[in-house]
């Protein structure tokens, strides 16, 4: 069996965008993802920055089960496969992605994805994303719950240097924001309407477009673990993300807070779970739904800082 912590491949990690841009910071590697406890092998060769594949989990050598969940939710993956092979043992070889959302849409719509020097052909059985996007694909959907819920903050470095007060000041010309692109992650567009909400679209067009071209907006690259990245390695000021990325890194203990955004000017994300028509497994994906709505699977979520129905 072929684990996520022994491929010998070009890593999806982030720091190969960060030693461009701080390559003294970055060598040091105090940061570097995977943050989970990696799965049991005989030779674990994870190498921080070249070869560690945060976002392939499991067994990607005939699956038993094969999942895609949005990005945003990497911190609850391996405490979720434990549960779930706690209630079906029988599934003992699990294969999941945790790559931005429209990046996995593209792969079920495409039928493969390349990763460095290796191609992934693996059809899922299961899809979980926020509900637009859910909504956006239903044509390849047999069966959709709701499974947990989250709200918008900002990250920053721990003290809060720049004395960040709100999403407007976001806009200043000297603040580096690190930015979720909308082009692939769903939580782009509902961060951008947050700044029409607030600033009209003048906030956003400052942010989104002259920052940009200044400099001052990065927009990313992958998905969540840039964000936090950029603000652990001095990269960025502050971090539009959601709340249960704060969370998750106060738990790892890394230097961050964040700036809550009042509920009035917030947005309450919706993920949902589906299950694939075509699912080549689907009495597996028929039971990790139902996992999905279990009392562990829900404990997971809040411990991570999600809501849940």
């Amino acid at each position: 069996m072929i684990q996520n912590s022994i491929l010998g491949l070009a890593s999806l990690t982030v720091l190969g965008f960060l030693s461009m841009s701080n390559p003294v910071n970055a060598q040091e590697h105090r940061y570097d993802p995977p943050w989970n406890k990696s799965p049991e092998s005989a030779v674990n060769f994870t190498i921080p920055g070249i070869d560690n594949i945060p976002d392939l989990y499991g067994d990607i050598v005939d699956p038993q089960l094969v999942i895609f969940f949005a990005g945003n939710q990497f911190m609850c993956i391996p405490e979720l496969l434990d549960a779930f092979k706690v209630q079906h043992p029988e599934y003992e070889r699990i294969f999941v992605e945790t790559l931005p959302p429209g990046i996995l849409a593209k792969q079920i719509e495409g039928g493969s994805i390349t990763i460095g020097n290796m191609r992934i052909t693996h059809k899922p059985d299961v899809y979980a994303a926020g509900k637009n996007r859910i909504n956006s694909m239903q044509q390849h959907f047999s069966k959709i719950d709701t499974y947990a819920y989250n709200k918008l903050t900002i990250m920053v470095p721990k003290g809060n240097p720049k004395q960040v007060k709100s999403i407007k000041d976001l806009g200043k010309k000297d603040l580096r924001v690190a930015m979720p692109n909308p082009a692939w992650e769903g939580v782009g567009n509902q961060i951008v309407s947050v700044y029409n909400k607030l600033g009209g679209k003048a906030l956003e067009k400052q942010i989104m477009e002259t920052k940009v071209k200044e400099g001052s907006t990065y927009l990313t690259k992958i998905h969540h673990r840039e964000s936090p990245m950029r603000i652990l390695y001095e990269q960025a000021d502050a971090a539009p993300v959601w709340a249960s990325e704060v969370v998750f890194q106060k738990m790892l203990k890394h230097p961050v807070d964040e700036v809550p955004i009042p509920d009035q000017d917030n947005v309450k994300a919706h993920y949902q779970i589906a299950s694939l028509k075509n699912a080549p497994r689907p009495q597996a994906a028929a039971d990790f739904l139902a996992f999905m709505q279990s009392k562990e699977a829900k404990a997971i979520y809040k411990k991570y800082g999600f809501d849940t129905p």
